[in-house]
């Protein structure tokens, strides 16, 4: 038996790459006809299913029966209702290719052959009802795309001379005004320009709480306006969005093929050989034509065929609803086996922006005497620590000064005029170096001291630090938690470096690392047959996300390390890489529960149909029984239907989906 799951996907890709007004146009003369394959189900399959059991039921009570062996009601309906099962069959047989349909082909036409008209049908009912059930299952795994798709909506309200109108969305251009009412959804990804609301959008960053949007701020498609009317102006529309991207990329996961499906490719045929081969071993030992059959009609295959990308759609798509976008079915099946990541420091594991932990002044002098000092001359520097020295001063509204004659010395700090006095500000080798007397260090800090000195009397420390992001030691704690080791890569200093890595928990940890040198690290490891992971989220990181079995950039990266990256993490969230981990290895092990699930039932199976204890009926009874117990075990990576329908409700009358 088999399900495709690319059908419907070929309508979607269609929306998300053709010109806004062509895909509208064709989707709409298209829509009803994809919506009848929307579970992979059609009405003719349905009648064909009760036409054959009507005619079983008509065999069983011999309603007309002209001649004596041969039941003319049960081969016309065994032939006409097992039309698909023969059609497939015939098509395999052309390609040189062994399936179930085949050997269900040959079970049939010998049940047929020894009078087994009755048998044949029941046979030919089951398959085609497991066919159907099949169909319904990969369309609850498709739907989760259609899910993501009615996040858009079909009309919007813009401005265009002088007036509002309502228009289709996908006639908006670029740089028009578009009005967002209260609990609408937004259909661009763009900028604020007036009004003022709070905006729930976990879809694309993974926030949890609502948004505060003011003038500036920026918008994304798909995301929900929850208080106040704004005016957005449009930057990217359709596939160009954040999240047209994020659609775009799990279509093209689902497309792909993981190396452990072509293995349940090849299992599959393996398996329908060897149950040829016992049914021949059979009726050389035994010459019982019936449990020769049975033999056939046992051996079922297509729980591993159709469950294995059944759990990897399953898994793809319940990781994008996780914020996590997986590239690719090799990817999906690398997660699964990872045993080392590389965590790069600065905007992966920190936020990569500096901040002011803690002033300490000299006696005599003021914080608010410190501060005014070192921002007034750092105000005109570019450094990431001057520009946190500045803003915090800013954020405390201490007034700073106009500077000049400011100079700056490459990994000393700077010298600044301000209110006709010098000031240093920088570390201890650039202060001692201008003569100033530097006490001795104070209490140990995990951050970067900044000593400032006026004139030549010291003033004080600013002690500032990279924060460490929330989650990321216990997203280290469940990694470690998993046998799977952590180690910490950095350009930043060995102290900075060691400071973090206790803070996280991380036992190994590289520092004073170039781009080159990060890449060599992971490659090394890779070279050893390790499964490697590299997260990271910088134009510095791509190197080694490339090296790496799976690269995996956060998304608030650059674009750069998101292009490298095989996997994306929407948002700066850990703590979603470790869920993503865990959907890939419980995907694993789903497929391997079918892979040996299958294997065992086939050889009882086959064992009891040789020994004459399965009748060719129960043989097709646990046929079709195995085969659904593991597609459904597949189906448990699947979102949730209350899910779903809460997804689905949250799509109001002005959220009509434009991609549909």
């Amino acid at each position: 038996m088999k399900v495709t799951l690319e059908n419907e996907t070929r309508y979607h890709e269609q929306h998300l790459t053709a010109p806004a007004g062509v895909a509208h146009e064709e989707g709409n003369a298209e829509h009803g006809h994809e919506q009848s394959h929307e579970h992979g189900v059609e009405l003719t399959e349905v009648l064909r299913v009760v036409f054959v059991a009507l005619a079983a039921a008509a065999v069983w009570f011999h309603l007309w029966e002209p001649f004596h062996k041969v039941s003319v009601v049960g081969l016309a309906a065994t032939l006409i209702g097992g039309y698909p099962i023969f059609k497939e069959a015939i098509e395999n047989i052309a390609e040189r290719r062994m399936t179930m349909e085949l050997s269900m082909t040959i079970a049939l036409v010998s049940a047929l052959a020894i009078g087994e008209f009755f048998t044949a049908l029941v046979i030919t009912a089951f398959v085609l009802a497991a066919e159907i059930l099949e169909g319904l299952t990969v369309g609850r795994g498709r739907r989760a795309i259609q899910d993501m798709l009615d996040f858009l909506p079909q009309t919007a309200s813009v401005f265009r001379d002088g007036q509002t109108v309502e228009v289709p969305t996908q006639t908006i251009l670029p740089g028009e005004i578009v009005v967002i009412r209260p609990g609408s959804r937004i259909p661009v990804d763009g900028q604020v320009v007036s009004g003022h609301s709070f905006v729930e959008q976990a879809a694309i960053t993974g926030e949890p709480m609502p948004s505060e949007k003011t003038t500036g701020s920026e918008v994304y498609a798909g995301t929900i306006n929850q208080a106040g009317s704004l005016q957005v102006r449009a930057d990217r529309l359709g596939k160009e969005t954040t999240f047209g991207k994020i659609i775009e990329a799990v279509e093209k996961a689902e497309h792909s093929r993981a190396p452990i499906q072509k293995t349940a490719d090849r299992l599959a045929g393996y398996l329908v050989y060897f149950a040829l081969g016992a049914a021949m071993l059979t009726f050389l030992i035994t010459h019982n034509i019936r449990s020769t059959i049975s033999v056939v009609i046992v051996a079922g295959a297509c729980g591993i065929a159709a469950g294995t990308p059944l759990a990897i759609l399953g898994a793809i798509g319940r990781a994008a609803r996780q914020g996590s976008i997986i590239k690719g079915g090799i990817f999906l099946e690398a997660m699964g086996r990872l045993d080392t990541v590389f965590l790069d420091k600065t905007g992966t594991i920190t936020f990569g922006e500096p901040t002011v932990a803690e002033v300490r002044p000299e006696p005599g002098v003021s914080e608010h005497t410190l501060l005014q000092a070192a921002a007034s001359a750092e105000h005109g520097s570019e450094h990431p620590l001057g520009r946190a020295i500045v803003r915090y001063a800013e954020e405390q509204k201490i007034p700073v000064f106009d500077s000049s004659d400011f100079r700056y010395e490459v990994g000393r700090g700077i010298v600044a005029q301000v209110q006709g006095e010098r000031v240093a500000v920088g570390n201890r080798a650039h202060l001692l170096a201008l003569g100033v007397e530097v006490p001795p260090q104070g209490p140990a800090f995990r951050g970067t001291a900044v000593l400032i000195a006026v004139g030549d009397r010291f003033y004080g420390v600013i002690l500032i630090e990279d924060r460490v992001r929330p989650g990321a030691a216990s997203a280290v704690k469940a990694l470690e938690a998993m046998k799977t080791r952590v180690i910490l890569l950095t350009g930043d200093t060995q102290s900075a470096a060691e400071a973090v890595a206790d803070q996280m928990g991380i036992i190994h940890f590289h520092a004073d690392l170039l781009p080159e040198q990060k890449a060599f690290e992971v490659a090394a490891h890779t070279k050893q047959g390790r499964m490697v992971a590299m997260l990271g989220d910088g134009i510095n990181d791509a190197p080694a996300l490339i090296e790496a079995t799976v690269g995996v950039a956060m998304g608030s990266g650059t674009d750069v390390a998101r292009e490298s990256a095989d996997v994306v993490l929407i948002g700066n969230d850990l703590e979603k890489f470790v869920e993503t981990v865990r959907i890939a290895r419980r995907c694993r092990a789903i497929i391997f529960q079918n892979f040996y699930g299958t294997l065992i039932v086939d050889a009882i199976g086959i064992g009891l149909a040789a020994a004459g204890l399965l009748n060719p009926l129960f043989a097709a009874f646990i046929h079709v029984a195995s085969e659904l117990t593991f597609i459904l075990n597949s189906t448990r990576l699947l979102a949730p239907r209350e899910v779903e329908a809460a997804a689905s409700a949250m799509t109001t009358s002005t959220a009509t989906p434009y991609f549909k």
